[in-house]
């Protein structure tokens, strides 16, 4: 297997620059492991492909407006900071563009804390020290980070938020999500199809190609999730049953597999909170998820090696070129698959 494996060509056109409205009304491309089949229709319409008791899992996330512009001190150099991971109240990892930024070096906020530059990581990244914390200031100087292929603003910035989303900590958002509205889970909810709830922080790393040429050997990044004990007894409650438990999202997958590797005898999932590395690979056997929505993901990309996991390498770049044939909009604001 080579990272060369999962490389596809993708037109810029057919990249997803602003989104769809409303959400529900984005094209759905339906992929039927068993039958080997594929199926055009709208996100509206997915209630056809679902039965009573199967178990919708949302990733509950909420993305932060992580950049942030400051200045210098002294001097008054302007700095880009894009937050990345929270380590205690004052201090986060961070992305910073500027020149001069070593340890000790000092950064002011309009309107904002002062900063303190404490570590020096790899590349870019700084481990920064709020002088007092930075959330109440987020409405004031934070801006919703766009993932670098969108070059056009977004008129409103929840709509970058599923509308569902209520824990504040991702760079990024569950993108699969973004398709959903009240109306339609309302819809689904009457049909006897059910939702639980999880939380995974996205990071920016879900946007990093695989510059190994064994993918094996890549590095994957770690992501904080939680699979509280209520939505555990939920989706082993549904398996018992016999529902399907469909991931909307790959973060909902990963936590779900990462929650499956701590079960028991008897359980499908245990409660989990805590980091994942978990990088799923073809080869790899899924033992919580029986079906997935997903977006078209990145060439090259460890989310497109999971899809290639769960539906096989081939068929998956197959169907890739199918949706590109078709004009199937890609990436964060693009279509979805739902993959049975």
């Amino acid at each position: 297997m080579k990272t060369s494996d999962f490389d596809y060509d993708l037109p810029q056109e057919r990249i997803a620059q602003t989104p769809i409205y409303p959400r529900h009304s984005s094209r759905l491309l339906v992929l039927d492991r068993a039958a080997d089949s594929l199926e055009h229709t709208r996100f509206w319409e997915i209630d056809r492909f679902l039965n009573p008791g199967d178990l919708l899992v949302i990733n509950e996330t909420r993305v932060i407006p992580a950049r942030i512009f400051a200045k210098k001190l002294p001097g008054g150099g302007r700095v880009e900071l894009l937050l990345l991971e929270k380590q205690d109240a004052g201090s986060w990892t961070a992305l910073v563009g500027g020149k001069g930024l070593k340890e000790g070096r000092k950064l002011a906020i309009d309107e904002g804390p002062e900063v303190t530059v404490l570590q020096v990581l790899d590349g870019p990244k700084r481990l920064l020290q709020f002088s007092e914390p930075i959330e109440p200031y987020f409405g004031k100087v934070g801006h919703v980070p766009l993932p670098p292929y969108i070059h056009e603003q977004l008129d409103d910035p929840e709509r970058y938020q599923t509308v569902y989303a209520k824990d504040p900590g991702s760079a990024a958002a569950p993108t699969a999500g973004l398709h959903f509205t009240p109306e339609l889970m309302q819809k689904l909810e009457e049909q006897g199809v059910g939702f639980a709830r999880l939380t995974l922080h996205v990071g920016l790393d879900t946007f990093a190609p695989v510059t190994e040429a064994d993918p094996a050997a890549h590095k994957i990044h770690t992501e904080w999730c939680e699979l509280t004990p209520e939505t555990a007894e939920r989706i082993n409650a549904a398996k018992a049953r016999g529902g399907r438990i469909v991931a909307v999202g790959t973060t909902s997958v990963r936590t779900l597999e990462t929650a499956a590797g701590a079960a028991g005898a008897g359980q499908v999932v245990a409660p989990f909170s805590g980091p994942t590395d978990l990088f799923i690979l073809p080869g790899f056997t899924f033992k919580a998820v029986d079906a997935m929505i997903t977006n078209f993901h990145l060439p090259k990309s460890t989310l497109l090696m999971l899809v290639s996991a769960f539906a096989g390498r081939e068929r998956m770049l197959a169907t890739y070129e199918t949706a590109i044939r078709e004009s199937y909009r890609f990436f964060s604001f693009g279509d979805a698959m739902l993959i049975l």
